[in-house]
């Protein structure tokens, strides 16, 4: 997975972290939830803001 995947990030958090509340997240925690994800593959230095908000927002859709 790469940072653009956003969508298949989303679906993995949802189900690694089912008790979380993706509205509640900050951005460092999220950032590193993703760098920890199996498959994922991406330089840490390509995430942003922009990035994250994207991946807080297709997690937020996934649990709704």
């Amino acid at each position: 997975m790469k940072w653009i995947d956003v969508q298949d990030i989303a679906i993995e958090l949802a189900e690694r972290h089912p008790q979380q509340d993706p509205t509640q997240i900050r951005f460092t925690d999220l950032r590193d939830w993703v760098l920890a994800l199996d498959g994922f593959d991406d330089d840490p230095d390509h995430c942003g803001e922009r990035i994250l908000e994207a991946i807080q927002q297709a997690w937020i859709d996934e649990v709704d």
